[in-house]
């Protein structure tokens, strides 16, 4: 039996499975971000700052020194989704450079004070396609088989017992709409049918969080070793990674422990055994088949050094997103916009988590460097007075926990009524849906007596939930709008 194969499979499915669960339950979500040493440690230089969890990190980098590259192959669940794309993919060679230059490139980008690791991130695009994509189509998809059979059949009393459970649990989820989820979508999709040009492809030669993990991975004492062979290259070919060589020999870094060479060995000698690692002489550390060190030129150390001392001279400047102008309404006590867009990391939790549905991905209402990070459109959803949630679910501060006392007078924006098109005011109608929901206890918004009652906002009370707005009757401009 393939012992570690079965292993590894119940691992990736297991760690899956767990990470699904966590974004689905809001159930520590910021669990597989802390120990992301691209997301962790990059938006750590950028803000100038150690981000609370960086051990995380740093941990999860020791343990690949000394176990390999294993976070890959049994860990991350994009790895996983995409060996279920692409089992049966072709074996084709790939340059596996390209990963340490768009490694270089978020080092560089972080030293200027630029944070685009989420771009890139496997943790943060799987967690976005999860939260934004995956949880609402299945809540909706069950929410609506559910309705069909309660109506169609005579099982209506079992059946609407099951479906009330159910809504008090998985199906309680009331985020049924992203705007632009779409996009998120697809380019999810566009990442999974990378298998279709080879095995891995993204592992292989374009995630960066896989090329901090090969780097370090080089020097992991936990090597394989060929010690029986006829050459029938069997290994080779069905290497998810590309990583062993015509002679047999491999390239430690871009090894994932998926333990597949060792069962098609037809003569049962492939092992993996520790050996004290030997310093390689090339940036690919490469082990021929009796455990001997080898190379292969793929990007030099010369010229990821470079990258790394540009990066460093770099330390001194700050970009200047940090003096962008707050264009959308931002999560309550969110930083400072261009702190904001350096820290948010774009995993989706904290839209997820939303309660009211409020809280929506951001293309170009912010400017491009704006892109998927959250924003509040009251027309959708309002924020919730008492609720913190999106705070507690952030994973790197970008919006920070709050009290509910604290979130009670935290500022959002600031409401402002259009007379021209308010019913009160415009047309004399009885109207005051708006100061009726207000939720501040002294009324952010007033009521002018006399005659047809008329509200208008008091500035200095108006903490810009969005209530308001969400529920004026005007169409099909509300007639009160929140401003950042």
């Amino acid at each position: 039996m393939k012992k570690l194969v079965i292993l590894r499979k119940a691992t990736q499915f297991l760690f899956l499975a767990l990470f699904i669960y966590i974004l689905w339950s809001a159930t520590y979500p910021w669990t597989f971000f802390k120990i992301n040493p691209l997301v962790m440690i990059f938006t750590s230089i950028s803000e100038r700052m150690i981000l609370p969890g960086v051990i995380f990190a740093i941990t999860m980098l020791a343990l690949t020194l000394v176990f390999g590259r294993f976070f890959c192959g049994w860990i991350c669940p994009l790895g996983t989704i995409i060996d279920l794309c692409g089992i049966k993919a072709l074996q084709k060679k790939t340059a596996r450079s390209v990963k340490f230059y768009i490694l270089g490139v978020i080092a560089v980008a972080s030293f200027l004070g630029i944070q685009i690791a989420w771009i890139f991130d496997p943790i943060v695009i799987t967690a976005r396609f999860v939260s934004l994509n995956l949880i609402p189509g299945v809540t909706f998809g069950l929410d609506r088989i559910f309705r069909f059979f309660i109506i169609k059949t005579d099982y209506y009393t079992p059946l609407y017992d099951f479906y009330r459970l159910l809504k008090s649990s998985v199906l309680g989820i009331n985020t049924y709409y992203f705007s632009h989820s779409g996009m998120i979508l697809i380019f999810f999709v566009l990442i999974c049918l990378l298998v279709l040009i080879a095995k891995r492809f993204w592992c292989r030669a374009i995630c960066p969080l896989g090329a901090i993990y090969s780097l370090v991975a080089r020097f992991s004492p936990l090597s394989r070793v060929v010690e029986k062979c006829t050459d029938c290259l069997r290994c080779k070919e069905d290497c998810r990674m590309g990583a062993i060589n015509e002679d047999l020999s491999y390239v430690k870094g871009e090894c994932i422990f998926c333990m597949d060479c060792i069962y098609d060995c037809p003569t049962h000698g492939t092992r993996f055994t520790w050996q004290l690692p030997v310093r390689p002489r090339r940036s690919t550390y490469a082990v021929d088949r009796r455990g001997r060190t080898g190379g292969e030129g793929n990007l030099s150390r010369r010229e990821f050094i470079f990258l790394m001392f540009a990066s460093f001279l770099s330390l001194g400047f700050k970009n200047k997103m940090r003096l962008a102008a707050q264009k959308v309404i931002r999560p309550p006590a969110a930083l400072k916009e261009g702190e904001f867009l350096d820290r948010c990391i774009r995993c989706g939790n904290c839209m997820k988590a939303c309660v009211t549905n409020g809280l929506q991905p951001a293309i170009f209402e912010s400017g491009l460097q704006g892109m998927w990070t959250p924003h509040l459109v009251p027309e959708i959803g309002y924020c919730e007075y008492t609720c913190t949630l999106c705070g507690e679910v952030c994973p790197t501060g970008a919006i920070p926990k709050l009290s509910v006392e604290e979130k009670k007078r935290t500022k959002l924006g600031i409401a402002k009524v259009d007379r021209s098109k308010c019913l009160a005011w415009s047309q004399n109608t009885q109207c005051i849906v708006c100061e009726e929901h207000c939720p501040v206890a002294n009324k952010a918004i007033k009521i002018v007596e006399g005659g047809v009652l008329k509200p208008f906002v008091d500035p200095e009370l108006c903490i810009g939930c969005g209530i308001c707005q969400n529920k004026c009757p005007a169409r099909p401009e509300r007639a009160i709008k929140v401003l950042p």
